[in-house]
Order: C-alpha cells, then structure tokens, then sequence
C-alpha cells in the first residue's frame, strides 16, 4: 500500500532518499556532477514529501517558492527497484494539487540531460521545455520546464 507523508526537508526518510538521488547523479552526471549539485543543495525546503510502500520509504519530491506565484519542484527520485509503476507520476500529481493548494498557478523544475526518463514524464505530463532560468541559466546539462497549473 502506498500513502505519502507531507512533511520538510529535515525528515529523516527525505534526507535519505536525497541521499540515495545524489549518489545515482553522480554516476549519471560524471564530471559534471559536482557543479551541479551546489545548484540543487537540500538546505531547509518546508514542503517535501516522501512516498512510503508498506511502510518504506520509496520516494520523495519537493517544492519551495521560485517567485511569486510560480513554485519550483525539487528533487524528485524514485528508488530503482520502485520504478516503472507510475510512482513518478503520482509525485509530480501530489506536488501540483500541493502547489494549487499554496494558491501558485505555475511550477518549473530543472532536469540534467542524462535524466532522459525524466525529461520523458514532464513532457508526458504537460510540462513545456523552457530556456535555462536562475542558477541554471549557464549549465550546459540542465533542462528546464514549466506548467500553468489549473
């Protein structure tokens, strides 16, 4: 059974999974990895949320204020032998309706070009490909998207 826990940045179970999503980066990523990762450190996000199976945590995602009215989703990561059963999508569904509740109409997120599962499901899912926004603008790896939410 799988429920999700709405909580921050500080959890345990989100430290974790954060943990675990970095680790992969850096094999993905190569030498372009550590660069990278100073743009996407885990100091206090408020809203993150973890994703458990029987009690384990699988999952996690993100979201913290981009700017007024535009919310920026943050490390999403599914554990490897979790993935391929939509638990991805339910994240990113989960992070929307919590964005919406938060009264923002619009989300961007930043993905690396070695992600190509990544790029595939926000595309999937409606998000449109953007040119390169904030500490992003100048990385050569980084994809970014964005969704009017309704």
């Amino acid at each position: 059974m799988i429920h999700f826990t709405r909580t921050d940045s500080e959890h345990p179970d989100f430290r974790l999974l954060a943990a675990e999503l970095e680790a992969e980066l850096k094999i993905r990523d190569g030498d372009d990895h550590e660069a990278l990762a100073q743009l996407n450190k885990i100091d206090f996000i408020p809203q993150t949320l973890v994703i458990y199976e029987n009690g384990n945590p699988i999952a996690c995602g993100a979201i913290r204020e981009y700017e007024q009215g535009v919310m920026e989703i943050k490390r999403m990561y599914v554990k490897m032998n979790c993935r391929g059963k939509g638990i991805a999508s339910l994240i990113l569904e989960q992070l929307e309706n919590w964005t919406l509740e938060s009264s923002f109409k619009k989300c961007v997120l930043e993905t690396g070009r070695n992600q190509p599962e990544a790029i595939s499901l926000y595309l999937k899912k409606g998000y449109v490909q953007i040119p390169n926004f904030g500490a992003y603008t100048h990385s050569a790896n980084s994809v970014c998207f964005e969704k009017l939410l309704s």
